[in-house]
């Protein structure tokens, strides 16, 4: 039996149709790129490996979604004008809100949406992650969650407006901001977001394919697009004009003149004098911290736009903020925010709430952050909750939605809608679960690795994303060894055995983290031959904003035994499904061990090697299929699959996070199949538990206020 979001995304192979002049054929199942041919095949791996992502939604047939000619309907119109946005002749107010398509399930589009209509929004703005819709070359998706065109004319049919961002980069803590990392192993190395010709001419390959598919949406030929932005915030990274130029053009070849183009910076001169281009006929927009003084912004604003052309836009009004691992979660006071608001469309000024709904992180595409230097390294939560009216699990029953309704609803030119009850959430108790598989259990029946005299980084063997396993050999010494790896990216686990026949049991070493490089000693082990050195390095998320962007991951620097360079080197990726991954079952599944031998290292610490824990637990069919919470309560760090779906990282013992959204739609009546892929201490009974509300609690964090008054 499947569940609701099996069903509804069955493997299989999907065309769409693009423009006239272009045929693209997206296809659910991997294709044979060369790197991937050295993919491991673990017993067990493929119990997580992820079912297709990429059907359109039932009610919007992919068939629909192909462009047509478009001539403007006249009589629609949106435009800018005495300062001013106007909507068929009449003057417009922009009450918008942030909601990304992919961070929410298609089948939780509707809800979100008729939320963000209750609140009293009436515009949508959206980025587009270019990694998502393009994660190898020239394989493009746009099914399930990739389904951007059935999510904008969802949001038409229920009376929103759209602000398309469709980048290049996005930021957005977003893996990378959205570029893929495919091209970050391009020789010679690309300069990103530049008018490099060899970079310039990927994105105009990727426009080519994704601006043509908006064209029936504009909203001068019937659709919901009102404007398109250019880039993203690109002041605060570089001043190439002439990319930013460049990207106008494209746009402007593909959409016409009809619509309005904007690009967003913050609110200083600074920024705004490298991110704007305004004699391109481009709307400057800003944004700024939640707290400061709106009007002194837009005036400033004013300086960046043509004369008449500047209404007060915060195209990024922040109703919360982002969270890293080991941070206090962020909270925003609601009435501050409320009042913050109002100060700005009590004046006529539009806002776009940043976020209203945030959603979740799920799979591998979580961000980070940097500070002072790319060592100093800030990955982002799983939960990318952001303390938003609208909630992760869509609850709206909140002092900041109350509060914010209450503004917007004085401004809204039409009544709200009755505000709805949040999603019911389940309780569905213990499940036990049982190891069985480590991750180098498997290891004699793994396909060919690649093979090389030095480490290569992940993305140089086609392991865009989750983990890969480095292996050597070094000869034992009295004393032991030491080891040292000047740049890791982002989080290695070092374990050794003996290789000889008769084995011995796997011995946990330490673990070097990117922000804090270190030393390793390597105790002796009695061995007839050479030991087993294994590295497993996690891709933990690319940074997604400022200058250390260019964020290869794994092993990036040569390997230290003794002071001597560790040559010779097999690297095993490890499959686990990511979004936009079709990876099947496969034979070795069946003869997966059963057993639980922790490895005993001597040291006092209840430690076993990085393994998958299975268990099951049954929705009954008179029940209600429910949302519900993953709480991983005494686990240590990994990442957490129910029924195949990758709902992300989770690491309680850091915290804040301590548990993982499961929303409805991933689960079914009947058997429910849980598994996961802990790295380090496995909770003492082997138990996870499914509870009824999220919790950012864990490893002493509790809340983090900010932009208070």
């Amino acid at each position: 039996m499947l569940s609701r979001w099996e069903a509804n995304h069955p493997p299989a192979e999907l065309q769409f149709h693009l423009h006239r002049s272009i045929a693209v054929v997206s296809t659910l199942a991997r294709k044979g790129r060369a790197a991937m041919a050295t993919t491991i095949l673990f017993p067990l791996l493929t119990l997580v490996a992820f079912i297709a992502f990429f059907t359109p939604l039932p009610s919007l047939p992919l068939s629909s979604h192909r462009p047509l000619n478009h001539h403007p309907d006249r009589s629609r119109k949106f435009e800018i004008a005495d300062d001013k946005f106007w909507k068929d002749g009449e003057p417009f107010q922009i009450l918008g809100g942030d909601l990304h398509y992919f961070r929410v399930l298609p089948e939780l589009w509707e809800d979100r949406l008729l939320r963000a209509k209750a609140l009293g929004l009436n515009a949508i703005q959206t980025y587009v992650p270019w990694n998502l819709h393009e994660p190898s070359p020239g394989k493009f998706v746009f099914e399930g969650i990739a389904d951007v065109v059935s999510f904008l004319r969802l949001c038409q049919k229920l009376g929103f407006l759209v602000m398309f961002r469709a980048g290049p980069y996005i930021c957005g803590e977003w893996d990378l901001g959205g570029i893929p990392p495919w091209l970050l192993e391009k020789s010679p190395a690309l300069k990103l977001r530049s008018s490099e010709a060899s970079y310039l001419q990927l994105v105009e390959q990727w426009w080519g394919v994704l601006l043509p598919l908006m064209v029936p949406l504009l909203y001068c030929n019937g659709g919901p697009i009102i404007m398109f932005q250019i880039e993203n915030e690109y002041g605060s990274y570089g001043d190439d004009k002439a990319y930013l130029h460049n990207l106008v053009k494209l746009a402007r070849r593909h959409l016409g003149d009809d619509i309005i183009l904007y690009t967003t910076d913050g609110g200083s001169m600074t920024n705004l004098e490298k991110g704007t281009v305004y004699k391109d006929n481009v709307y400057s927009a800003i944004d700024f911290t939640t707290g400061d003084n709106p009007w002194s912004i837009f005036m400033l604003q004013k300086k960046f736009n043509l004369p008449g052309k500047s209404p007060a836009l915060s195209s990024e009004f922040y109703t919360g903020w982002l969270t890293h691992w080991g941070e206090k979660v962020a909270y925003t006071d609601a009435d501050f925010t409320a009042a913050e608001l109002d100060k700005i469309l009590s004046r006529n000024g539009s806002a776009v709430l940043y976020m209203v709904h945030g959603g979740t992180n799920f799979g591998f595409y979580n961000g980070a952050n940097t500070g002072l230097n790319e060592s100093d390294y800030k990955p982002d939560l799983t939960s990318y909750d952001y303390d938003a009216p609208i909630k992760e699990s869509g609850d709206i029953d909140n002092p900041k939605f109350r509060a914010l309704r209450s503004v917007l609803e004085r401004y809204s030119a039409a009544s709200l809608p009755p505000i709805p009850p949040n999603p019911e959430k389940a309780r569905y108790g213990d499940v036990l679960l049982q190891r069985v598989e480590t991750l180098f259990d498997g290891i004699e029946q793994i396909g060919n690795a690649v093979r090389s005299s030095i480490p290569l980084a992940m993305e140089s063997v086609g392991q865009m994303f989750g983990f890969l396993l480095y292996a050597s050999k070094y000869t034992t010494k009295g004393e032991g060894s030491t080891l040292f790896i000047p740049k890791v990216h982002d989080r290695a686990q070092v374990f050794i055995s003996c290789s000889s026949e008769e084995g011995g049991p796997l011995t946990y070493a330490g673990v070097i983290e990117r922000w804090s490089i270190k030393e390793i000693h390597l105790p002796y082990i009695p061995c007839a031959s050479k030991l087993n050195l294994f590295i497993l390095v996690e891709n933990m998320g690319r940074i997604n904003y400022g200058p250390f962007m260019f964020d290869r991951k794994g092993i990036l620097s040569h390997v230290y035994l003794d002071n001597k360079i560790l040559l010779s080197w097999k690297m095993y990726p490890v499959p686990l499904g990511n979004l936009n991954d079709d990876q099947g079952c496969n034979s070795l599944c069946r003869n997966a061990r059963i057993g639980d031998n922790p490895v005993s290292l001597g040291t006092g610490i209840n430690y076993t090697e990085p393994a998958f824990f299975k268990g099951h637990f049954t929705i009954h069919a008179t029940d209600q299929v429910k949302d519900t919470f993953l709480s991983l309560d005494g686990w240590g760090k990994g990442i957490a699959f129910v029924n195949n779906f990758n709902l992300g990282r989770y690491w309680p013992s850091l915290g804040p996070q301590c548990n993982l959204y499961v929303p409805a739609t991933v689960l079914l009546h009947g058997n429910n199949t849980v598994v996961l892929f802990e790295l380090e201490s496995p909770n003492a009974q082997h138990i996870v538990r499914f509870i009824d509300h999220a919790d950012f609690t864990c490893g002493g964090m509790s809340t983090s206020k900010v932009h208070s008054s």
